[in-house]
């Protein structure tokens, strides 16, 4: 019994959205262009249930390049309606469209000459006919037994919203780079964030020996430096080579006196590398297609002094996956 309603619960709310797509009309361009060309903020209002759908659409716009924030038309007939700009765009989100708590409101709206949008599942409502644009979000039936609690017409309205939003950031042309940098915290900001030179360690924490140091010092260098790497230099520094955990292992292997042989008869030749001002995710990817778990770091591609070194932990430490 539990499983069935529940299953019914999401048929008859799926039902809800489904029946929309049929009022993606004029109005909803409309909506889309009056949005679009707002030289203020976009204020979505709403009370109760509606009020944090409209809450999630404020924060869903703010978050995807269109400056957007909630106020509540209750707080707003206390002082907050000084919020409001000629500039401004109104969303109003209200089911039956007859909240007294917008009457506290709509005077202002309209001597603000502000542009009123409204989803109300009742487009001969009160609120309705106050606007410049109505969209019809009503529901045949709310998901519970009696047909009162707000479920699908909070459904609906919560999809529409998303509906505008994302047909209002696809027409400013707003792309994933942009999201990042209103994300900075996220993982996807990170990865779009960034860069090499962020992580990169430089100077004394740089392990490199030379050409001609022998292993045993080449081993305290990679031991002290905890990256289980070491670059091999030539002279002026300019990087020819890289000993790794794994050149260690084949060196053992190869050699009975390994630690006193030199550096340049242990190292691999040409190790990968990086620019210093690529994505710290480019260099996850360049990490994970070698099997390895560092990259030397280069200011420009035909350089052979490295500036830096980059190690898998630190990537994976800086949240970037």
């Amino acid at each position: 019994m539990i499983i069935e309603r529940a299953k019914e619960v999401l048929r008859v709310e799926a039902e809800a959205i489904r029946s929309l797509e049929e009022r993606i009309d004029e109005n909803f361009v409309r909506c889309t262009e009056l949005i679009l060309g707002c030289q203020g903020k976009v204020v979505v209002c709403g009370v109760g249930k509606s009020g944090i759908i409209g809450k999630k659409i404020a924060s869903t716009m703010a978050s995807t390049g269109t400056p957007a924030f909630f106020l509540h038309p209750g707080e707003g007939g206390h002082g907050d309606l000084g919020m409001l700009d000629p500039k401004d765009v109104v969303l109003a989100i209200s089911n039956s469209g007859e909240s007294e708590e917008f009457s506290l409101v709509l005077p202002l709206i309209k001597r603000y000459g502000i542009k009123l949008l409204v989803l109300t599942g009742n487009p001969s409502s009160s609120l309705a006919k106050a606007a410049d644009v109505v969209i019809d979000v009503s529901v045949g039936q709310e998901a519970c037994s009696f047909g009162l609690v707000p479920t699908a017409s909070t459904t609906a309205s919560m999809a529409m919203g998303d509906a505008l939003t994302v047909a209002v950031l696809e027409k400013r042309g707003f792309r994933r780079e942009d999201f990042a940098r209103l994300h900075p915290g996220g993982s996807l900001g990170k990865s779009l964030l960034l860069r090499v030179m962020d992580l990169m360690h430089v100077g004394d924490e740089f392990p490199k020996v030379q050409r001609d140091t022998l292993m045993k010092e080449a081993v305290v260098e990679m031991t002290s430096k905890r990256l289980g790497v070491t670059g091999v230099m030539g002279p002026d520094d300019h990087l020819v080579g890289v000993i790794t955990d794994g050149d260690l292992r084949r060196g053992l292997e190869q050699y009975h006196d390994l630690l006193e042989r030199k550096a340049s008869e242990i190292m691999t030749s040409n190790p990968k590398r990086i620019e210093a001002d690529a994505l710290a995710a480019t260099a996850l990817r360049v990490m994970e297609s070698h099997a390895i778990t560092s990259l030397f770091v280069f200011t420009n591609p035909g350089d052979t002094m490295p500036v830096g070194i980059v190690h898998l932990h630190d990537i994976l430490k800086a949240g970037v996956v």
